[in-house]
């Protein structure tokens, strides 16, 4: 903070990083395949597209998703996401809102040592109970060509279950 303002300086945060420029493989169109398991028995499968698109100078990466019309649990799916890195709390950060849902799902974590598996954890509310878990996004990049997300969800303390796995091949 400045000495004669109440305004912080943020222009030193707005800096593109490395960690910003690890969004970059990830730019462009992508055939995605979901495979989401809803309880037991077999999983649903759907296809759809993914594009993404760097915003705001590459500080963001911009998802735009749309399912195929009649394929899969939910016809005519569409989500929108955003994805950056923080440089004051110095954490990769999500945001992800869809049609098939009214809240929004904000998740933060790290990238590993190899630059290509990151973790982002976050909280929601479980719609059929109310009560609050946790949830769990682990995005693997391959190569420039493909990459992969599986989400789970903690019910109970400790217990890690598979909701969804989605594979994304350049188109």
């Amino acid at each position: 903070m400045s000495s004669d303002t109440t305004t912080p300086d943020c222009t030193a945060s707005g800096a593109i990083t490395e960690a910003h420029e690890r969004f970059k493989p990830f730019v462009g169109t992508f055939h995605a395949k979901v495979t989401m398991w809803m309880g037991p028995g077999d999983p649903m499968v759907s296809t759809g597209t993914m594009t993404n698109t760097l915003d705001l100078g590459g500080r963001f990466l911009h998802q735009s998703y749309k399912g195929d019309a009649t394929d899969g649990p939910f016809p005519n799916f569409e989500g929108r996401g955003y994805w950056g890195y923080n440089t004051v709390d110095n954490r990769y950060e999500g945001l992800w809102i869809d049609n098939a849902c009214t809240f929004f799902q904000t998740e933060h974590g790290q990238v590993d040592d190899s630059g290509k598996v990151w973790t982002m954890l976050g909280s929601m509310t479980n719609p059929e109970t109310g009560k609050p878990m946790q949830k769990r996004s682990i995005i693997t990049l391959h190569d420039d060509n493909s990459h992969e997300m599986e989400m789970s969800f903690e019910f109970t303390p400790g217990e890690w279950r598979k909701a969804m796995h989605l594979t994304y091949a350049r188109a």
